[in-house]
């Protein structure tokens, strides 16, 4: 399987945090691609079974499981589908020693990245893993975009929040206290909290991190656009 390993192709070096998982109960596959990732400049972390992979830290940054489809005791699709159920977001890559076209097409649908029957050529190894990685890195700063916006709105109170929803369809304070009964001094304080708790100095910023919280303005009566 290791031929010589070439360099992956605009791969940031191990120091950004990158981590390459390999599950495999072949011992035998799990040094050699231990060997083809750090030649490359790559952390790997290689396991015999899903367990210990599941028993160990997981890296913060960027990272990329390889995974066998046969494994003794549970099925690496199976496995898959666990991790996908539980909420764990890394992008897979199988390989199977017993691959076929319909094996294949499964993995796919049910979300890996790539698909390889051994023995696979190390160069197309290394791409995909630079495929998956560049994805989860880019997974992980649109998720690091949000969690400040995402605690600011979480930091508002109930009221503050309808009054968003208000505000982000546009009425005026006058409208908005008539739809939730206040008066319109205390629905201007209620706008100006929102908009400082929300780090927003102007309606359309309030709306640009609206759109990325997945915000609906709310209209009169309740009734969401």
């Amino acid at each position: 399987m290791i031929a010589r390993p070439t360099r992956m192709t605009d791969e940031p070096e191990a120091t950004d945090g990158s981590v390459i998982y390999v599950v495999d109960d072949d011992q035998g596959i799990r040094r050699a691609l231990d060997l083809l990732m750090r030649s490359v400049g790559l952390r790997v972390e290689t396991f015999e079974s899903p367990d210990e992979f599941l028993r160990f830290p997981h890296s913060a940054g960027p990272s990329c499981l390889i995974l066998d489809v046969r494994l003794r005791g549970k099925s690496g699709m199976a496995f898959h589908q666990e991790i996908v159920n539980s909420g764990m977001r890394i992008p897979v890559v199988f390989m199977t020693g017993h691959g076929d076209i319909e094996m294949g097409v499964n993995a796919m649908k049910a979300g890996a990245l790539d698909f390889f029957a051994k023995p696979f050529k190390d160069q197309d190894m290394l791409d995909a893993v630079a495929r998956a990685l560049a994805r989860d890195g880019e997974r992980l700063a649109a998720e690091a975009a949000l969690a400040g916006p995402r605690a600011s709105y979480q930091s508002l109170s109930p009221r503050e929040k309808e009054v968003m929803g208000f505000v982000l369809s546009g009425l005026l304070n006058k409208q908005i206290a008539s739809e939730m009964n206040l008066s319109e001094i205390t629905v201007k304080v209620h706008r100006g909290q929102v908009m400082r708790k929300m780090n927003s100095r102007s309606m359309p910023d309030l709306v640009r991190k609206a759109e990325l919280l997945g915000i609906e303005p709310c209209l009169p009566n309740g009734r969401q656009r």
